[in-house]
C-alpha cells in the first residue's frame, strides 16, 4: 500500500443526510369538529370524511 492510498482510506466519510420527519396531523386539528372536509389537490377536490364507525374515507 502506498502512502497516498493510506491517506485516502483514513479520510472520514460524510454522514448520510437524514430524511425530514413526516409531518403528523391529528384528525381533531384537521377536521375542527366537522365530520367532513374538502381538500384541493392538483386542481381536484377530494372529500375526507369520518364514518359512523369512526373510520376515514377519502373520495374524489
Amino acid at each position: 500500500m502506498t502512502m497516498q492510498t493510506q491517506a485516502n482510506q483514513s479520510k472520514p466519510v460524510p454522514a448520510a443526510r437524514q430524511p425530514a420527519p413526516v409531518r403528523r396531523l391529528t384528525t381533531a386539528g384537521l377536521m375542527q369538529d366537522q365530520r367532513e372536509v374538502e381538500i384541493e389537490h392538483a386542481g381536484r377536490i377530494y372529500r375526507l370524511r369520518i364514518t359512523q364507525l369512526n373510520k376515514l374515507i377519502l373520495t374524489a
